[in-house]
Parts: C-alpha cells; sequence; structure tokens
C-alpha cells in the first residue's frame, strides 16, 4: 500500500516562501501523474500545481511565476516551492499520485497546513 507524508507546512508572513515536501512509501508501478492540491477554509479542494508521468508540469493561474512543482524519479519524492506568498494561499496542502500500472490507484496524503498572515 502507498503512503504519501507530507511536510514543510508552517506559519509565514505575505512575501514569505516555504517548501512543501511528500515522501513516498510503498510499491509504485506506473506513475501517470502527482500533484499538490489546496484546500482553504470553507472551500474545496482544488489543484495548484500537477507534474506527469514524463515531466510536464501545470499550474493554477492563482500560483503561475510563484510556485514551483519538482519531484525526485528515484524515490518519487514530491515538493512544492511556494515563493510571494500571499494570505490566500492559506490552506491545507495535500499531496496526490495516480499510478497506471496492472491495478491503478490513486493515494493522497493526510495534509500540511500553511498559513501565510502577517
Amino acid at each position: 500500500q502507498v503512503q504519501l507524508l507530507e511536510s514543510g507546512g508552517g506559519s509565514v508572513q505575505p512575501g514569505g516562501s516555504l517548501r512543501l515536501s511528500c515522501a513516498v512509501s510503498g510499491r509504485i508501478s506506473q506513475v501517470n501523474a502527482m500533484g499538490w492540491y489546496r484546500q482553504a477554509p470553507g472551500g474545496q479542494r482544488e489543484l495548484i500545481a500537477g507534474i506527469s508521468g514524463g515531466g510536464t508540469t501545470n499550474y493554477a493561474d492563482s500560483v503561475k511565476g510563484r510556485f514551483t512543482i519538482s519531484r525526485n524519479i528515484v524515490n518519487y519524492a514530491l515538493y512544492l516551492q511556494m515563493d510571494s506568498l500571499k494570505p490566500e494561499d492559506t490552506g491545507t496542502y495535500y499531496c496526490y499520485l495516480n499510478d497506471g500500472g496492472p491495478v491503478p490507484f490513486e493515494s493522497w496524503g493526510q495534509g500540511t497546513q500553511v498559513t501565510v498572515s502577517s
């Protein structure tokens, strides 16, 4: 069973930076995609940054130019560098993995809290 574990969340002032990490354990067959989702208080979970199995990245308009997603292709670790943080970036950030191998599955982390406030 694949498990995802996020870390790196915390509280930061507007304009600051944080780097989120997602450690992956378990057997991976074929990664279709991985990504970071954000759920603001009272809001729905939304995709803010994704990376395909081939390495193509995509970003929500709200974070383009400020956030950078990256990965380690050896151990499948996923990262999110967040710069120029704004109060509206506040929320719980979740790591996501989609495996398209012989037995396809999806996996989610438990989330890490990011608070941007002065």
